[in-house]
């Protein structure tokens, strides 16, 4: 009997098989011809934009014909693009195409209803459903419901139906290599396959092996702050990918409003990250949305600073050079600070308001006194956002009446005459052929000449630069006097502030506040068009900086994901604390919290060891899959721990793709790269880096956050290195990188956050 289902099953994937190869071919034919077609339109285009102009009835028409042009070329590419996205479907459902099967039985329905599960949706010519995309509706049933009575969520409402099979295949090339049937989300059977495989250099999707906790993840369409609390390797980024995925299918399908992956903003722990992510979303259809690291999210706010990078604060702080006082920090990161900004850019007076000089080519334009001037005649009653802002307008009438009387200045009519035709025509743009008079063209020209020389005020004055935010935040840390901070402590901070700023540079502490500040004053700093905001490894985030996520994109709804127990940077918060507070800092109106506590990366061996380094490791539940116990090399000086680190990165090459050698801290990673570099190819990474090679590759742990490799070694894991259960964190972070290998290198007593594992976690070999 069962090998009689299977063979229908077989004939069943042949005939969709053959569907899938004759809509490749179809599609094939279509895209050449729009090809063509868009190489006609942009051909037809560039031609008629090089129509003579000098003629104002010639410009008018030829303006007209551009117009109808440019949007012929738009529809071109736009079918192009369409074509060439269900061709890469197609492609894709070729190797495999779909991974489930349910079988249902509406009420009044006289037998049960076969559908097939896969990637993307396929139909035939009679527009019947072969296989249906993942993310439809009924196809939740696959990933939540067991045998019996379900109900799942369509645009028109909830609907019931009754679940009488749930089948899962493996299919390869269009064979069946794996097929059974089960009452579970997704069987440990086909877990155990995929898991067990070796660990590629970009993550793969997940839409086979989605578990309901998971999918519960992807699909909440309600709550406006979604936190995932995950357990190292429990698939949150994973399922964060699928949501991504799934929220713009659901828009283009019944979704209260159509969304762009444009729209969303995911802000990932390092570049190496977003690299390994990278592939997710193209693989299910979709454009990546944009990624940003907090670095480069605030280097891009604070041009002209060198903002301090979260792993150059934690290894300033692993050194103790130039190490913040903790209760300035504490407070500097507290909901309380944010609350002290509000109030001081509410309330600061005229006289404290701080101004800058406009300059021009080194040359005075607007002093800081005349703005001052500007800004005091205003109403009293304005808030500060407000009459900043009347004040810019101000300055630019100002600069407007300058531009028109300097066009008549001798200089401005001197360069008009130097102007070749060429240039003339550039200065005009699209208004050559427009004037009736010549003396209106002449006038306009003069002043676009002028114009284009101030345009650098123009710059200053549009993006507040006249104000000066640096005396504007120093002057709020002075006049702040925070309980519960040492006021010598708070007064060298501040003092601190001042001498950074005078090389450019700005700590990581004070660079959110300082924009914070900035935004509130002026009324910028916001971005209204994103809709949905991501944020991966959230442990890793201050309130601070969690605040002003709410208020730099006002309009999103918020999916923060982490694990507390990895937190490298900030001290450890219980998630449904972290929910309270950040629901509160939101306001928002329908929170949610989901965790996850199977872990699916590693080993059961490995994940039972990393379990056993936390106080509260009882709380994880590991996959059953079997592997070696996590291996502790104890060494007594550093030659012989770099050369057991050597040998057993020789020998985990013989079995592995990937073999990460985690280190504390750059110093430590550079040291084993110099020691290793001659033996055998290695590669050393650092938070520049955005591509993850294969083989041997040496990091510090805070660059591999969120990443997985097939062998780990974590060197010097002694009590000199890690002396207390501070190391928790450090050390889980580095146990759960590994998926199927993992061993420890000590100079001299390991920690003892290991020493406290049970022994017979792990194997321990002395050194002879």
């Amino acid at each position: 009997m069962e090998n009689e289902e299977r063979q229908q099953e077989q004939q069943r994937v042949d005939h969709v098989m053959n569907e899938i190869e004759r809509q490749l071919t179809d599609n094939e034919q279509q895209f050449d011809r729009a090809r063509h077609e868009t190489s006609e339109v942009q051909k037809n285009y560039a031609e008629n934009a090089s129509v003579n102009t000098f003629e104002v009835d010639d410009a008018m028409e030829t303006n007209a014909q551009l117009q109808q042009q440019r949007q012929l070329v738009y529809l071109a590419v736009t079918n192009e693009a369409t074509i060439s996205q269900q061709l890469e479907n197609l492609k894709q459902l070729k190797t495999s195409p779909y991974f489930g099967r349910i079988d249902i039985q509406d009420a009044g329905e006289t037998k049960p209803e076969s559908l097939y599960i896969g990637t993307f949706s396929l139909t035939n010519e009679d527009q019947d459903f072969l296989i249906y995309d993942w993310r439809a509706p009924i196809s939740s049933i696959y990933y939540n419901g067991t045998l019996g009575q379900v109900s799942y969520t369509t645009p028109a409402g909830n609907q019931t139906t009754d679940l009488q099979k749930k089948r899962q295949f493996t299919i390869k090339d269009g064979k069946i290599t794996n097929m059974f049937d089960t009452n579970e989300t997704v069987g440990d059977e086909m877990l155990q396959a995929v898991l067990g495989q070796q660990n590629d250099d970009v993550m793969q999707n997940i839409v086979a092996t989605i578990q309901q906790e998971q999918n519960d993840i992807i699909r909440d369409t309600r709550s406006d702050l979604l936190v995932v609390q995950g357990v190292a390797g429990s698939g949150k980024t994973s399922a964060i990918l699928q949501r991504i995925a799934f929220l713009l299918y659901h828009s283009r399908n019944g979704g209260d409003s159509e969304l762009q992956a444009d729209q969303m903003v995911l802000f990932s722990p390092n570049r190496l990250f977003s690299h390994y992510i990278s592939e997710v979303l193209p693989s299910l259809g979709e454009r990546n949305m944009r990624q940003v690291t907090l670095d480069d999210f605030l280097t891009q706010r604070l041009q002209g600073l060198n903002v301090q990078t979260l792993f150059e604060r934690y290894e300033a702080d692993a050194d103790q050079t130039n190490a913040m006082f903790p209760d300035v920090r504490d407070y500097l990161e507290s909901t309380q600070f944010v609350t002290a900004i509000t109030a001081y850019c509410q309330h600061v007076t005229t006289q404290d308001i701080h101004f800058n000089d406009v300059l021009l080519d080194g040359t005075l334009f607007f002093t800081k006194e005349s703005i001052a001037a500007i800004y005091a005649d205003l109403p009293a009653t304005m808030s500060t956002t407000n009459r900043i802002l009347a004040t810019k307008n101000t300055l630019i009438k100002r600069l407007k009446r300058r531009i028109r009387t300097d066009a008549k200045d001798d200089w401005v009519a001197e360069a008009l005459d130097n102007l070749d035709t060429e240039h003339y025509h550039d200065l005009l743009g699209e208004h050559v052929g427009r004037f009736k008079e010549l003396d209106d063209e002449v006038q306009y020209a003069s002043r676009e000449i002028v114009r284009r020389r101030y345009e650098p005020v123009y710059d200053a004055l549009f993006n507040n630069y006249f104000l000066d935010i640096y005396r504007q935040y120093d002057h709020f840390l002075q006049t702040t006097i925070p309980a519960n901070v040492d006021t010598d402590h708070w007064d060298m901070h501040e003092q601190d502030f001042d001498t950074n700023i005078e090389y450019h540079r700005i700590s990581l502490d004070d660079a959110v506040p300082l924009l914070f500040l900035r935004d509130l004053i002026t009324g910028g700093g916001q971005n209204r068009s994103i809709a949905y905001l991501f944020v991966d490894e959230m442990q890793d985030y201050s309130m601070t900086q969690m605040c002003y996520f709410r208020h730099a994109f006002p309009k999103a709804k918020f999916t923060l994901l982490g694990d507390s127990e990895q937190a490298l940077f900030n001290r450890m918060q219980r998630p449904q604390d972290l929910l309270k507070q950040l629901a509160a800092a939101f306001d928002a109106k329908r929170p949610n919290l989901i965790t996850l506590s199977r872990s699916y990366r590693s080993t059961l061996p490995i994940t039972n060891f990393a379990k056993g380094l936390l106080p509260d490791g009882d709380q994880i539940q590991a996959f059953n899959r079997p592997g070696d116990l996590p291996r502790i090399l104890l060494r007594y000086n550093e030659r012989d721990a770099i050369n057991a680190t050597t040998e057993l990165v020789q020998t985990e090459l013989d079995a592995f793709g990937t073999v990460a050698i985690l280190t504390k801290d750059v110093k430590t990673a550079q040291h084993v790269y110099q020691e290793l570099h001659r033996n055998f190819p290695i590669t050393l990474l650092n938070d520049m880096d955005r591509t993850l090679p294969k083989g041997v590759i040496v990091l510090p742990v805070y660059l591999a956050k969120g990443l997985e490799f097939d062998s780990v070694i974590a060197y010097d894991v002694s009590v000199s290195n890690y002396p207390s259960d501070d190391a928790i964190g450090i050390l889980y972070t580095i146990a759960s990188r590994a998926m199927h290998h993992l061993s420890l290198v000590t100079i001299g007593e390991a920690s003892p956050v290991i020493s406290h594992v049970a022994p017979e976690l792990l194997s321990i070999e002395h050194e002879l």
